[in-house]
């Protein structure tokens, strides 16, 4: 008993992160020793037992049909029907090809996660553009929430990058050595003329043109930091909007061992063997049936966001009875100071309102009303779950096939980007463009690079309808075939149909109008129907 009471004491101390509070993005040991029950264990015990009919699945798996438009970022030629501002006179001579010669260097510093960054990366090349300036490769800053120090190039092909815009700007590896002294620990250690960190959010061109081109002409650098979201969406010349399609969705290219291991995974999704656990560096195979399988050779992906800090952030409950609302309370008080809004709102407000994110429980009853069945593939997207296995374990009984990186690929395989939070992410952003199927749990930049990037070549992509499932969840005498209805028919515009960008929307999330063009007249809408289905939906 002495013995038993004294290793009680000092666990805490040799392993303080399983009782942590604070750790980010991962349970706590009590939250797993306290697991939540299914908070909707009617339509969960209908849902395990559920029989799909064939017609539904067809429907489900077949590929969009067209919709009329085309990726416009090969050229910059291409112009749209209608007519879309351009700004104003300062922006109206940009060069469209590239200038003889250049103004000067252009730094930026990118904060965030990797499509954040992914983000600010196209958004520099559109600023080095608009001052005709030499873009030096984007720093990523070290990630406080991950703590992942990767660089460009640990991510991003360079080669390919530089290549496929040298007809648009220049773009060099580092800087020549008499700029050499401009480096993040410079501009760390006092104000520097050459550092701007004033750019507003959404800036305008113009603003670039009066603010930062000045430093340029008169020490032919410029440092921008912070550079998150720092152009505006609106207001810009077609040429500059059709460069930051082109550098999303064509210069942005993986580097060779992060696309070879998406391939790995994406060929033992859709060829299994039998279902692949690793363990270690083995592989321990259970054959299933191919008669079991619904759409042999079809994969769909979850990317799951359901960890700490979104579950804190929400101000929601899920569950976890109330030592996790102590845990995520005390968590929202240290990290944000109280900055919750929504924990002015009760929780049944919250779920009215669509602002809770959907718990592994939740997001299963939604696959498995749309129609996915317990033979479907579920490639799992995610960082760590909060709750652990406990709370992911309602999905894996309604997904049985449900995989995820460490479950399909060796130890060995995973080596290069074990511990790298923007790789794995990368890795799993490669998996969800190549599936049939994508669906993100809850809206994030994760989402809104791929919700676009899916939408830009036309690819199925289910987009939760968060009111709707809110209030549907708080309905506690729901019977399954009134739920399955009203998710069914919730869900009709929501596979991946074009939405046209309205104002100040992001041109990543919306590629159309700026990134597509359309082509097919004899469609049965106009680009002002279209414009008024979007306002909809």
């Amino acid at each position: 008993m002495a013995f038993a009471g004294l290793f009680v004491i000092l666990l805490p101390i040799f392993v303080p992160n399983l009782f942590e509070p604070l750790g980010r993005a991962s349970p706590t040991m009590l939250s797993e020793w306290n697991a939540p029950k299914p908070r909707h264990s009617s339509l969960l015990k209908i849902a395990l037992h559920r029989q799909i009919p064939t017609e539904q699945q067809s429907e489900l798996w077949s590929p969009l049909v067209s919709q009329g438009w085309r990726p416009c970022a090969e050229s910059t030629e291409l112009t749209l029907s209608g007519d879309f501002p351009r700004g104003d006179q300062l922006v109206e001579n940009l060069p469209e090809t590239l200038p003889k010669k250049s103004r000067g260097y252009v730094q930026v510093f990118l904060d965030g996660g990797l499509n954040q960054q992914r983000m600010g990366i196209c958004d520099a090349v559109a600023v080095a553009k608009i001052l005709n300036a030499t873009l030096v490769l984007p720093h990523l800053e070290v990630n406080p929430v991950w703590r992942d120090s990767s660089s460009f190039a640990d991510i991003f092909d360079v080669d390919h990058f530089i290549s496929s815009l040298r007809d648009e700007i220049s773009i060099v590896k580092e800087l020549p050595s008499e700029y050499s002294w401009s480096s993040r620990e410079y501009y760390a250690t006092g104000i520097r003329d050459t550092r701007i960190k004033t750019a507003p959010v959404h800036a305008s061109a113009n603003w670039y043109l009066e603010n930062v081109l000045p430093i340029l002409q008169s020490y032919g650098i410029a440092a921008i930091a912070p550079f998150s979201h720092r152009l505006a969406f609106d207001n810009l010349p077609t040429n500059i909007q059709h460069l930051r399609c082109k550098v999303n969705f064509q210069a942005l290219v993986f580097v060779p061992h992060i696309r070879k291991l998406g391939e790995t995974i994406v060929h033992r999704l859709r060829h299994p063997p039998g279902k692949l656990q690793a363990s270690g560096t083995e592989f321990h195979k259970g054959r299933i049936g191919d008669s079991e399988v619904t759409g042999a050779g079809k994969f769909t992906v979850l990317h799951l966001r359901f960890d700490k800090d979104m579950a804190a952030h929400s101000a929601c409950d899920f569950g976890g009875g109330k030592a996790e609302k102590l845990a995520l309370a005390k968590y929202r008080q240290v990290i944000w100071q109280g900055r919750v809004l929504n924990s002015q709102f009760t929780d049944e407000e919250l779920r009215n309102q669509g602002r809770c994110p959907l718990t592994p429980e939740e997001i299963g009853l939604l696959l498995a009303a749309l129609g996915f069945n317990n033979g479907t593939r579920l490639y799992l997207a995610s960082h760590k779950v909060y709750g652990g296995e406990a709370r992911i374990s309602t999905l894996q009984k309604l997904f049985p096939l449900m995989e995820d990186k460490k479950s399909i690929a060796s130890a060995e395989e995973l080596a290069k980007i074990e511990g790298k939070a923007s790789l794995s992410a990368a890795v799993d952003y490669y998996v969800s463009m190549q599936s049939d199927i994508f669906i993100s749990a809850s809206p994030g930049n994760m989402h809104n690079a791929l919700v676009g990037h899916r939408a830009y070549l036309n690819l199925k992509t289910i987009r939760p309808n968060m009111t709707l499932l809110g209030k549907l969840f708080l309905n506690k005498s729901m019977g399954w075939t009134e739920f399955q209805h009203a998710v069914r028919n919730g869900h009709k515009n929501r596979l991946g149909h074009i939405r046209l960008r309205k104002s100040k929307q992001s041109i990543y999330t919306y590629p159309a109008p700026d990134c597509c063009i359309f082509f097919e007249p004899h469609i049965e809408f106009t680009i002002s129907q279209l414009m008024v289905s979007s306002s909809k939906n």
